[in-house]
């Protein structure tokens, strides 16, 4: 289970072609690894990969082709900054738009409409991995928008301040949006 509280960023170190999928080598703080073991899950930029290799600093994971179909992975390449969330043990605590706001920033993100109607103003988002408040959302033409708004820690501590306009990320809807239209689909009759 992740929280979408990033705890550190890093970088792709290499990307290797492996019968064709591919494994990605990511670089970070060797003290970050501590603790971590093989099987372990890391989500980089919000996506959970698995750590095949652990080597000062560095950890490898495998990328199924379905993985890089439906995120952003398919497009990074060495030397791309991301973000870093370790899962929860037990006991533990698309395009871009980019706008100053005082000591803050606005973002207002493109989303298909098929994915905007799970997202609500004030609900939950997660943005390369980053939980985030959902300021606005609305629908325009063929597409659906929200906006966040990102506060100086979340700039300094995640790769969001380096978002520029196109930057294209990944998103993750609230799990309550997905549970709630899977019970409308299901009759009631249908329900034990």
């Amino acid at each position: 289970m992740f929280t979408g509280i990033i705890q550190l960023t890093g970088t792709v170190r290499e990307i290797i072609p492996r019968e064709g999928d591919i494994q990605m080598i990511f670089a970070t703080s060797a003290d970050y690894l501590d603790h971590t073991q093989l099987g372990d899950s890391i989500a980089v930029n919000g996506c959970c990969l698995t750590v095949v290799t652990l080597q000062d600093g560095t950890f490898a994971a495998d990328v199924s082709r379905e993985t890089l179909n439906v995120t952003t992975l398919q497009h990074w390449h060495a030397g791309h900054r991301i973000n870093l969330e370790k899962a929860l043990r037990a006991g533990d605590a698309l395009g871009v738009y980019r706008q100053d706001d005082a000591r803050s920033v606005r973002m207002r993100f493109e989303v298909p409409r098929q994915l905007g109607r799970y997202i609500a103003k004030k609900g939950s988002v997660a943005v390369d991995g980053v939980s985030l408040t959902v300021n606005q959302a609305g629908d325009e033409n063929n597409h659906s928008w929200f906006e966040v708004n990102l506060v100086p820690h979340t700039l300094a501590v995640t790769i969001l301040s380096e978002y520029q306009s196109g930057t294209q990320v990944n998103i993750e809807i609230d799990i309550i949006a997905r549970y709630i239209e899977r019970a409308q689909q299901s009759p009631i009759s249908e329900l034990p």
